[in-house]
């Protein structure tokens, strides 16, 4: 089979365990994918991936795409129509002059910007989350980091690589909202907010005025620069990939997951959960500050509510893991395609609330819950039912609990309604299962796509589509509904007013003792953070 490369377009995302893209054509379909697994690792107290480890892996990635295009249709992939970067969401990665990286990058997962989320959503009137880049920023100012009088351009890490592979300081509305929060009448950073931290930091007297130190934040649509010679090795050091390719702008992992599963149009909404766990629902009206909830944009600039949830997948992993090695020690050994679908699906066999077991799921800080530190805790009364169905169960409850604490002020205080929701993301592997679980938590139908597994870099790739093919004037939302999913095969399910009620009740409880893991951070030290 012939394949016009011009034809098609490529995104990429680097996600918390995995990078991985995925090739698609005009009519949409995945023609191959590519991936490369990685993980964060902590370094002097902040959680990060290392500039080899984000550019190895990037090219690694490429690689495996590359091989199985030759493989599967017998051609080099020396173009393509156009290429797009997403990453996890925010975080900081500042670039000295020669754009150098100033310190390790921090990531979302990092939980030391107490102090200036608190200053920030005070002085700004906003609510800006630990995880934005600029509360990293105002961080690293009031703890006196000597970097910062050096930070010639200010990066997240899709931002960063975008900027690698074009040479253009540029990201998408949906990733600048999370950098510093957008101007909606004006679709750029907010002029108010930026001349407030000016005044904040004035003392300083630093070099740099931080509307300078932005990337500009592009409409999706628009190109954001081509793919230039350097970049071109950068990505494929054989020499065999042409420069001159179009940029899509790049965006956060929440927005291309909102693209893959067409919620862009206002009272729609997506859970992405994996490493992480987030719902976003575009609104349709304004909503007031709330600590739980992070507003951000489309990638077209709508006004999105977010619950964020930094702890999602990685203690039911570990708990799997464990139980793969149980099984190894018996003689019965078993492998994750295996073992994940087994201990998923008896989790539909326990009890509606769990039966009496809890547990809290963080390998870090929560910020919907107020903790800037995890422990992660499995507890149960003694008199509770301790069967590996109510076990599973529990844990996956607990991936989605915090989460839903967020959700439920959204739809109790803020009368957000939702008609759609998608789910996709690792939770949702196992066929019904997260699916069913996360019904129980929001009370709602939760719907999976076909094309879910794929995840935000087929949003990725469905954003350059959209730069590529669209009609003119064509709005976004309108591209996805008639071009992208009219056909799409959709699975929706409903959980009984019974589980909602089990949902409603364990989360009852989790809140009612969080002072457990408090009390587990406060006895059990964790090294101390060092920033420099």
């Amino acid at each position: 089979m012939l394949m016009n490369l011009q034809n098609t377009s490529l995104g990429m995302e680097f996600g918390s365990t995995r990078i991985k893209a995925v090739l698609i054509d005009r009519e949409h379909r995945v023609l191959a994918s590519g991936s490369h697994a990685w993980e964060n690792e902590m370094k002097n107290g902040v959680w990060t991936y290392s500039m080899e480890a984000i550019i190895g892996g990037m090219q690694a990635c490429y690689a495996d795409l590359k091989r199985n295009v030759e493989r599967q249709y017998g051609c080099e992939l020396s173009t393509v129509g156009a290429i797009g970067v997403s990453a996890m969401m925010h975080g900081y990665l500042p670039l000295d002059k020669d754009g150098k990286p100033l310190t390790a990058f921090r990531t979302w997962r990092n939980t030391m910007t107490a102090e200036a989320s608190a200053i920030l959503t005070e002085e700004f009137a906003f609510r800006i989350p630990q995880r934005w880049t600029i509360a990293h920023l105002y961080q690293a100012i009031l703890n006196g980091e000597e970097h910062v009088k050096n930070i010639a351009s200010l990066m997240t890490l899709a931002a960063y690589i975008h900027w690698r592979l074009s040479g253009e300081k540029a990201v998408g509305l949906g990733e600048a909202s999370g950098i510093v929060p957008l101007d909606q009448s004006t679709m750029d950073y907010d002029r108010r907010m930026i001349d407030r931290f000016e005044a904040l930091i004035a003392h300083k007297n630093y070099p740099w005025k931080l509307r300078d130190i932005l990337p500009r934040a592009v409409m999706a649509g628009q190109q954001a620069g081509t793919l230039t010679e350097e970049g071109a090795l950068l990505l494929d050091p054989s020499g065999m990939l042409r420069p001159g390719i179009p940029l899509i702008p790049c965006e956060g992992d929440a927005d291309t997951g909102m693209v893959a599963t067409n919620s862009v149009r206002a009272r729609t909404g997506n859970v992405s959960a994996g490493t992480s766990a987030f719902v976003m629902l575009v609104a349709d009206h304004p909503l007031r500050v709330h600590r739980e909830v992070d507003m951000l944009c489309t990638p077209t600039g709508q006004p999105v509510a977010m619950v964020h949830s930094s702890n999602c997948t990685s203690d039911l992993n570990a708990w799997v893991a464990l139980f793969s090695e149980f099984a190894k020690a018996i003689g019965a050994p078993q492998d994750k395609d295996t073992l994940y679908p087994l201990l998923f699906q008896k989790a539909l066999e326990g009890q509606p609330d769990c039966g009496g077991l809890l547990s809290y799921n963080y390998f870090s800080g929560e910020g919907v819950t107020g903790f800037n530190e995890g422990r992660p805790l499995f507890v149960r009364r003694p008199d509770a039912e301790l069967t590996l169905a109510n076990f599973m169960r529990t844990h996956l409850f607990s991936a989605l609990t915090t989460m839903k604490v967020g959700l439920d002020i959204l739809k109790r205080e803020e009368q957000v309604q939702v008609e759609r929701l998608y789910a996709h993301g690792g939770f949702f592997k196992t066929p019904g299962v997260g699916q069913h679980l996360l019904s129980a938590a929001v009370g709602a139908p939760v719907s999976v796509m076909e094309t879910a597994g794929e995840g935000g870099p087929y949003g990725m790739a469905l954003l350059g589509a959209y730069m590529l093919w669209r009609d003119t004037d064509e709005s976004l939302e309108d591209y996805l509904d008639t071009k992208v999913f009219a056909d799409a095969r959709v699975t929706t399910l409903m959980a009984d007013d019974s589980e909602i009620k089990g949902f409603s009740d364990y989360t009852a409880k989790y809140m009612q003792s969080l002072p457990i893991e408090r009390a587990a951070i406060q006895t059990m030290a964790e090294e101390e953070v060092r920033l420099e």
